[in-house]
């Protein structure tokens, strides 16, 4: 599998300093997820850190699709809003990538403490954490593929869909859920080919193909061919034929973005199908690990940025709730012992 490329026409985020004092949430990740989280979490009084490492999933896409009021926002444009709100209310927003990031043993009062440490030499200390790290797309290794991702190659019909209308798409099928995905895009458009190689095609898929006008082409792929411009020219098979296609379509492979969390011992699970995996949470993104919340595609790679965002804002909620307990616990056992 190829990863996506990172892009680099998104600027990275001017970051706040770090603060050296304990502070009750650090946020890993500066997405939608994490954003909103620390949002909540601001407007509630708390102390909040979010660390931006500035490379969404979303960054190739020329704009965000399907979220009232924002149709079409460059996603660079509504990050950086996201980032003046949380600080409207005195969250901090620090650039950086987590090079680690631990338990460490619990305070005098009981309550727990984690460390980040970013790969700048730089730590932090804090009572709880909120992970939207998000996922990362793993491609088929396709020569020619990746570097049109976002552009002329997609993954998703209500991200992208409109976008692609009319135009000649082509499927890559990854597996029997791509087949699924060729019938969303033929909503769209009546230009359909499937590229099936090494994917089995039952009988009732066949037939629903063949009655929408679907085309299959089962001989291998070779290349992806880039026009004169670098846009998309179309789909070169092993025989040496060109099929042309405006379009190209792909389900992706997800995992979880966990480089430098290893220490913190979170599960993943199998998301079944081939789809990749996620990390699995209960009741407003409770992890397995207490203290640490996860927000966002890191636990459900299928939510678009709207929902993705409102994740983040249940769990900045249950967190504050669950700080306020434990203050609020606290201040008891300091009475009983004066």
């Amino acid at each position: 599998m190829t990863r996506t490329p990172a892009s680099s026409d998104t600027p990275a985020p001017s970051g706040d300093p770090l603060p050296e004092t304990l502070v009750d949430v650090a946020v890993i990740g500066g997405g939608a997820a994490g954003l909103n989280g620390a949002l909540m979490l601001a407007r509630s009084r708390r102390s909040v850190v979010v660390i931006d490492s500035g490379t969404p999933r979303n960054a190739p896409a020329e704009g965000i699709h399907g979220l009232l009021g924002n149709e079409g926002t460059p996603p660079a444009e509504y990050l950086a809003r996201g980032r003046d709100e949380v600080r409207q209310y005195g969250g901090l927003v620090v650039a950086g990538e987590v090079a680690s990031a631990r338990a460490l043993d619990p305070s005098a009062d009981g309550d727990l403490r984690f460390e980040v440490a970013l790969a700048d030499g730089r730590t932090l200390t804090a009572r709880r954490l909120l992970l939207a790290s998000g996922v990362r797309d793993e491609l088929p290794e396709i020569p020619g593929l990746a570097q049109h991702w976002g552009h002329g190659l997609v993954h998703c019909p209500f991200c992208h869909g409109w976008e692609v209308r009319d135009q000649a798409i082509g499927v890559i099928a990854t597996r029997a859920a791509s087949f699924h995905q060729a019938l969303m895009f033929r909503a769209l458009s009546e230009d359909i080919t499937v590229f099936a190689a090494g994917v089995e095609i039952d009988a009732e898929t066949r037939e629903r193909f063949g009655a929408l006008g679907i085309a299959v082409v089962e001989s291998p792929i070779q290349e992806i061919v880039a026009d004169a411009d670098g846009g998309l020219a179309g789909v070169r098979l092993a025989d040496g034929e060109l099929v042309a296609r405006d379009a190209l379509v792909v389900a992706s492979v997800l995992a979880p973005r966990l480089d430098g969390l290893e220490g913190l011992g979170l599960e993943v699970e199998d998301l079944g199908g081939g789809m990749g995996q996620r990390i699995p949470t209960s009741f407003a993104g409770v992890s397995g690990v207490p203290g640490v919340w996860v927000a966002g595609n890191a636990a459900d790679p299928m939510l678009q940025v709207g929902a993705a965002a409102a994740g983040g804002a249940f769990a900045g909620a249950n967190i504050h709730g669950t700080l306020v307990m434990a203050d609020a616990d606290a201040a008891v056992a300091a009475r009983i012992t004066r």
